[in-house]
């Protein structure tokens, strides 16, 4: 490979800045949809189980078949299974609106387990005393599983966003655009070594500050420490 197909340090900025705008719109428009689906949805598949509020084996066997479904499927498989459905749903193949379907779809099956797992640690006194307190099951999900369930929520909320940022990575194998994009055509096809690496950096960076600010949410919601705080 010529040095002058090389893209120039100077011109790394130019490259890697739109393409990790790219990734942030991308994981952010994912995230947001993984949340406001995939928290009702664990909600709702956790007191559809046996011993849950509305416990209805008919309903909850289906459910959760269908949540392992999509979290066994390797990404790169799900992502080109379901091509004809993204086509349908965004009219393209290619770019964000084509990877946002799939990861959406990944990342809901992954954070409803989740959320069905964070509520199951609750314990069942809490939810005791609420129906004690004459409140509904709207309120009692809301006020005594969700809240007390919010410090492990959050932390499998973080592993999520970090799974979405790695999957964007191969989404750029679709042309999606971000920093996996740069990454595959400039750093692997044209032999780059320096975006490759300036690619990776990025990446780890990105992760760890996920990473950093997910555990100090963690650490203000858990009661425990937010007495310490307040002591």
């Amino acid at each position: 490979m010529s040095a002058s197909t090389k893209v120039p340090v100077s011109e790394l900025p130019d490259l890697l800045l739109p393409a990790f705008v790219d990734t942030l719109i991308m994981v952010g428009i994912v995230m947001t949809i993984v949340v406001l689906v995939g928290i009702p949805l664990g909600a709702v598949l956790h007191n559809l189980a046996p011993g849950g509020l509305f416990e209805n084996p008919v309903l909850h066997t289906p459910l959760s078949w269908t949540v392992s479904v999509g979290r066994s499927l390797p990404f790169l498989i799900l992502m080109a299974s379901i091509m004809p459905f993204t086509r349908f749903i965004t009219g393209t193949n290619i770019g964000i609106p084509a990877a946002v379907v799939p990861m959406s779809l990944a990342g809901i099956a992954f954070f409803t387990r989740i959320v069905e797992n964070s509520l199951r640690s609750v314990p069942p006194s809490v939810v005791a005393v609420a129906r004690a307190s004459g409140g509904s099951n709207a309120q009692i999900i809301r006020t005594a599983q969700l809240s007390e369930a919010v410090p492990s929520i959050i932390g499998g909320l973080t592993i999520n966003t970090i799974a979405m940022i790695e999957y964007s990575a191969i989404a750029g194998t679709i042309g999606a655009g971000g920093i996996g994009y740069v990454a595959v055509t400039y750093g692997y096809q044209r032999f780059d070594h320096t975006v490759m690496i300036a690619t990776i950096v990025i990446l780890v960076a990105t992760v760890a500050v996920v990473q950093l600010v997910g555990d100090a949410l963690v650490r203000f919601t858990t009661p425990h420490s937010r007495a310490r705080v307040a002591a």
